[in-house]
């Protein structure tokens, strides 16, 4: 369900509002991720590792992290959105776009219901209430699928479509808390006072969590903020369409990395080494042989997609998509790695790793943003974010000792698969006139690309089906 609406309204939205508009929304909603860091603070990321931790071993401290998370997150919430609330119209003078103001007065809203929905979520997933955890996603898209929509079509336009955002960061907020007090908070055995040194404990965690937060924003909105500083809202548009295409297919691997992490850390603690890796290699492995295809496929498929799917003013984005395909596959394996790290108590070295990319994405966005245009922002991308995987995966192989040459045969294996795939592809898109032929094209690569899988081994269904 959250995957249907979270692609039916990237569609609607960008053919409803229009590249101007639709760009503006999103260029808003990059100064709100950007000034969340504040907001958050790596907090609740921090109380998760600790909720992961004492579940086991002293649950009765459990509501005592809740409450010191929570206070710790109103805290910072408080302090932002007055900051957003007395310096909004500076900060659109400084992008000079004026147009921006209403949106970043609506943004005190939104990074306060933002930051506690985060912090809902990231308290579900340390409890590793997984399920509950899908659903409350699945309510947030869903209800933001429809308030964004309902309010665009009543005539509000990219406004009505930021309110629709706010009130589903508030349904979710509502609820999760509500629920979270009720399940694990209320009638939850509880010792008289929180451990000595938790509360510090959790907060110097939080620091290096912070960091790669910031380091994080870097490499994911700031290249969206110079395009916007630099070019303007319509190529901010053909940016973040093409970002959301690649974010949309990511959402399998987002969601298995989210499910994984605590369990890293959970098989860590208990001495299972050997068995966190075989968990980390299956993942890896079928994560590849599913996102190395679909770059390939999004390389050759991006102009009639762009162009049926989103319309032909989009156009100008086909080289921009192109070029993010392979960020699909980098983004495929830090989802499932990254997180990872933070349970296994390695969020220093991500922190550190993070922070010297971002850097060097913030430098290269800089000078090709200016002298390529748009596509000097996917450019940037790329070169950093293959540094970045690189380091995470090197990081896991040090806790895990993964089998090497076990993965590097799987890789060649798919990179097999795939080359039988897009010469299907190649020669049969030229064909495409209209969705129906763009849809009976990708379902011939997927059933050259699953029948090839499945010959060859490299798809297991009966053990795919055990891991997830």
């Amino acid at each position: 369900m959250a995957i249907v609406a979270s692609g039916l309204l990237m569609v609607l939205l960008a053919r409803m509002l229009g590249p101007a508009e639709y760009g503006l929304l999103f260029l808003a909603v990059s100064v709100f991720s950007t000034i969340g860091i504040f907001s958050k603070l790596g907090i609740a990321k921090s109380g998760a590792r600790y909720v992961s931790e004492y579940k086991e071993r002293n649950p009765e401290q459990l509501p005592h992290i809740f409450r010191t998370v929570l206070a710790f997150n109103v805290a910072a919430v408080v302090i932002v959105a007055v900051v957003m609330y007395v310096g909004h119209e500076r900060i659109a003078a400084v992008l000079e776009e004026p147009d921006l103001v209403p949106f970043l007065l609506l943004g005190v809203l939104y990074l306060a219901f933002e930051a506690f929905a985060t912090y809902v979520r990231l308290m579900l997933q340390g409890l590793e209430e997984i399920q509950f955890s899908a659903t409350l996603y699945a309510l947030e898209q869903g209800s933001r699928f429809v308030f964004a929509i309902g309010l665009v079509v009543l005539g509000f336009g990219a406004i009505g479509a930021l309110v629709g955002y706010i009130f589903a960061f508030a349904i979710v907020t509502v609820i999760g808390i509500g629920s979270l007090y009720l399940r694990f908070y209320r009638n939850h055995e509880v010792s008289g006072s929180i451990e000595d040194g938790l509360p510090r404990r959790i907060g110097e965690y939080s620091v290096p969590l912070t960091a790669t937060s910031t380091a994080n924003v870097l490499d994911k909105e700031v290249d969206t903020l110079l395009v916007g500083f630099f070019l303007n809202p319509v190529a901010v548009s053909y940016y973040v369409i093409s970002k959301q295409v690649i974010e949309f297919v990511e959402t399998p691997a987002s969601a298995l990395g989210f499910t994984l992490s605590p369990t890293y850390g959970a098989q860590k603690a208990d001495g299972n080494i050997d068995q966190a890796a075989r968990i980390y290699e299956t993942a890896l492995s079928h994560t590849l042989l599913l996102y190395i295809p679909i770059a390939a496929g999004i390389v050759l498929v991006a102009e009639p997609t762009l162009e049926l799917v989103f319309g032909a003013e989009y156009l100008e984005a086909v080289l921009v998509l192109q070029v993010l395909a392979f960020y699909a596959v980098l983004q495929s394996i830090t989802k499932l790695t990254s997180n990872g790290l933070d349970f296994l108590g390695r969020a220093r070295d991500r922190a550190i790793v993070k922070g010297v990319t971002a850097v060097m994405n913030l430098g290269l966005n800089i000078i090709l943003i200016p002298t390529i245009g748009v596509v000097g922002a996917a450019v940037a991308t790329i070169i950093t974010y293959s540094l970045y995987t690189a380091a995470n995966v090197y990081i896991i192989h040090q806790e895990f000792h993964l089998r090497v040459g076990y993965l590097v045969r799987r890789a060649a294996l798919i990179f097999a698969v795939t080359g039988v795939m897009v010469v299907v592809v190649f020669l049969t898109v030229s064909l495409v006139e209209g969705l129906l032929s763009l849809m009976f094209v990708v379902a011939l690569g997927v059933a050259v690309w699953s029948t090839l899988s499945v010959a060859t081994g490299l798809l297991d269904l009966q053990q795919l089906t055990n891991v997830l």
